[in-house]
Protein backbone atom coordinates (compact mmCIF):
# COMPACT_ATOMS: atom_id res chain seq x y z
CA UNK A 1 0.00 0.00 0.00
CA UNK A 2 1.35 3.66 -0.58
CA UNK A 3 1.01 5.89 1.90
CA UNK A 4 0.67 9.95 1.59
CA UNK A 5 3.05 12.06 3.50
CA UNK A 6 1.11 13.68 6.22
CA UNK A 7 0.13 17.11 5.31
CA UNK A 8 -2.85 19.34 5.93
CA UNK A 9 -4.45 18.84 2.61
CA UNK A 10 -4.87 15.06 3.05
CA UNK A 11 -5.99 15.17 6.41
CA UNK A 12 -8.30 17.73 5.72
CA UNK A 13 -9.88 15.59 2.92
CA UNK A 14 -9.58 12.30 5.08
CA UNK A 15 -11.41 14.49 7.66
CA UNK A 16 -13.96 15.82 5.81
CA UNK A 17 -14.61 12.65 4.05
CA UNK A 18 -14.65 10.12 6.61
CA UNK A 19 -14.47 12.12 10.02
CA UNK A 20 -18.79 12.91 10.35
CA UNK A 21 -19.59 9.03 9.51
CA UNK A 22 -16.75 7.97 12.35
CA UNK A 23 -18.33 10.16 14.50
CA UNK A 24 -21.88 9.05 14.33
CA UNK A 25 -20.90 5.72 14.68
CA UNK A 26 -18.80 6.25 17.91
CA UNK A 27 -21.86 8.34 19.11
CA UNK A 28 -24.08 5.09 18.43
CA UNK A 29 -21.77 3.04 20.24
CA UNK A 30 -21.59 5.49 23.27
CA UNK A 31 -25.14 5.15 23.69
CA UNK A 32 -26.18 2.06 22.96
CA UNK A 33 -23.63 -0.57 23.57
CA UNK A 34 -22.03 1.91 26.49
CA UNK A 35 -25.32 3.39 27.80
CA UNK A 36 -24.55 6.88 28.27
CA UNK A 37 -27.60 9.51 28.01
CA UNK A 38 -27.44 11.70 24.99
CA UNK A 39 -27.28 14.96 27.14
CA UNK A 40 -23.85 12.81 28.65
CA UNK A 41 -22.86 11.94 25.43
CA UNK A 42 -23.33 16.25 24.43
CA UNK A 43 -21.47 16.94 27.30
CA UNK A 44 -18.50 14.66 27.06
CA UNK A 45 -18.58 15.73 22.86
CA UNK A 46 -18.62 19.59 23.85
CA UNK A 47 -22.15 19.06 21.42
CA UNK A 48 -25.30 19.98 21.99
CA UNK A 49 -28.16 17.16 22.75
CA UNK A 50 -29.74 17.89 18.84
CA UNK A 51 -26.33 17.27 17.31
CA UNK A 52 -26.28 13.77 19.30
CA UNK A 53 -29.78 13.16 18.12
CA UNK A 54 -28.49 14.03 14.39
CA UNK A 55 -25.58 11.89 14.90
CA UNK A 56 -27.54 9.08 15.79
CA UNK A 57 -30.27 9.66 12.95
CA UNK A 58 -27.81 9.92 10.70
CA UNK A 59 -28.93 13.21 9.67
CA UNK A 60 -25.24 14.21 10.55
CA UNK A 61 -22.40 12.12 9.35
CA UNK A 62 -24.98 9.62 7.52
CA UNK A 63 -22.47 8.90 4.93
CA UNK A 64 -22.47 5.11 3.18
CA UNK A 65 -18.66 5.01 4.52
CA UNK A 66 -17.69 0.90 4.58
CA UNK A 67 -16.47 0.64 8.11
CA UNK A 68 -13.18 -2.00 7.91
CA UNK A 69 -12.37 -3.87 11.27
CA UNK A 70 -9.37 -0.91 11.83
CA UNK A 71 -11.93 1.58 11.32
CA UNK A 72 -13.99 -0.23 13.80
CA UNK A 73 -11.44 -0.40 16.32
CA UNK A 74 -10.18 2.69 16.24
CA UNK A 75 -13.54 4.24 16.70
CA UNK A 76 -14.47 1.74 19.78
CA UNK A 77 -11.26 2.89 21.22
CA UNK A 78 -12.71 6.76 20.90
CA UNK A 79 -15.17 5.78 22.74
CA UNK A 80 -13.90 4.10 25.50
CA UNK A 81 -11.97 7.55 25.59
CA UNK A 82 -14.30 9.94 25.40
CA UNK A 83 -15.78 7.40 28.51
CA UNK A 84 -12.41 7.96 30.17
CA UNK A 85 -11.27 4.62 30.03
CA UNK A 86 -8.77 4.67 27.41
CA UNK A 87 -6.28 7.26 25.81
CA UNK A 88 -7.36 9.75 23.90
CA UNK A 89 -7.02 9.76 20.32
CA UNK A 90 -6.33 12.01 17.81
CA UNK A 91 -6.92 13.59 14.61
CA UNK A 92 -4.21 12.10 13.13
CA UNK A 93 -5.07 8.59 14.53
CA UNK A 94 -8.11 9.56 12.41
CA UNK A 95 -6.49 10.42 9.49
CA UNK A 96 -3.80 7.41 9.39
CA UNK A 97 -6.72 5.34 9.78
CA UNK A 98 -8.58 6.43 6.88
CA UNK A 99 -5.81 6.57 4.52
CA UNK A 100 -5.38 2.97 4.24
CA UNK A 101 -8.75 2.53 3.43
CA UNK A 102 -8.10 4.80 0.17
Amino acid sequence: MHESPCNIITCEFMASRYLPAMRAEMVNRLIKTRGISQSQAARKLGITRAAVCQYLSRKRGGSELEITGEMSALIERWALAVIGEEPQITICDVCRCAMKKQ
